[in-house]
């Protein structure tokens, strides 16, 4: 299933295009929602209390490890869902996990994780490819790689995309341990918007709202990408630096 077949060549400068299109609406939607329920991004993580800040990185590391193992468990129970389902359930458990302030936000963080992994598994699975196979699972984690919703660049940081990790025993750990960081700073701004009890169900919500439909088309990117680079037969990186070339002219 991580090979795929197909008979027709692609059109590659239209798949390119519709690529950039959805690489640039996920980096434009987030930062006038967030900025509406918490503020400028850089004041965010001020509102967390300094021991929540101080273990933010080792938080999101044992979240994402959770994730990947709670993800791969419910595929084997639940099929994937609607994209409006999977946004009805993630924005409802925003809103939950805000409704108590901080207490509750820490105990959402890792749920909400694993929702937007298996939300990244099933665009995997759209574009032909095998969510059980490790390097599918490291490419799930690599999307957590990219600019959270909160950056100004709209997507114009491609790195993610030519990201290079060894498939060895410990490569995931490594590999969660290095998108840990970046990852940090997206969710600890998302716990800063919970930290009002009530006031924090809608900020929840919100920041739910805006984080599933950006990783979910920054997974489009990524896996489209890659069936690209299948089905044209073209170097992954040489269609990266194409995608990154329209990013630049929509930013220009």
């Amino acid at each position: 299933m991580n090979d795929l077949v197909i008979l027709t060549p692609p059109d590659t400068d239209a798949e390119l295009d519709r690529l950039a299109a959805r690489y640039h609406a996920a980096g434009g939607m987030g930062v006038q929602l967030l900025t509406l329920v918490g503020g400028k991004a850089e004041q965010l993580l001020d509102r967390l209390p300094v021991p929540v800040r101080d273990k933010l990185e080792q938080v999101t590391e044992r979240a994402l490890m959770l994730a990947m193992r709670a993800a791969d468990t419910s595929r084997r129970a639940v099929a994937d869902q609607p994209d409006w389902v999977n946004t009805t359930i993630t924005t409802a458990m925003g809103a939950a996990g805000g409704f108590g302030g901080l207490p509750s936000a820490l105990v959402e963080l890792p749920a909400t994780t694993a929702a937007l992994l298996r939300i990244i598994q099933g665009v995997a699975v759209e574009n032909g490819f095998d969510p059980a196979s490790e390097s599918v699972q490291f490419d799930c984690i690599r999307v957590f790689a990219a600019a959270g919703p909160l950056t100004e660049d709209d997507g114009a940081d491609l790195g993610f995309l030519t990201l290079r990790v060894t498939l060895t025993g410990g490569a995931m750990q490594r590999l969660i341990a290095s998108v840990a960081p970046r990852l940090a700073t997206v969710l600890g701004q998302k716990l800063a918007t919970q930290t009002i009890p009530v006031l924090g169900a809608v900020a929840g919500a919100t920041t739910n709202y805006v984080y599933t439909g950006y990783y979910r088309e920054i997974a489009h990117v990524h896996f489209g990408l890659r069936r690209l680079a299948i089905s044209a037969d073209l170097p992954i990186e040489d269609l990266t630096a194409r995608l990154s070339q329209r990013m630049r002219r929509r930013l220009a």
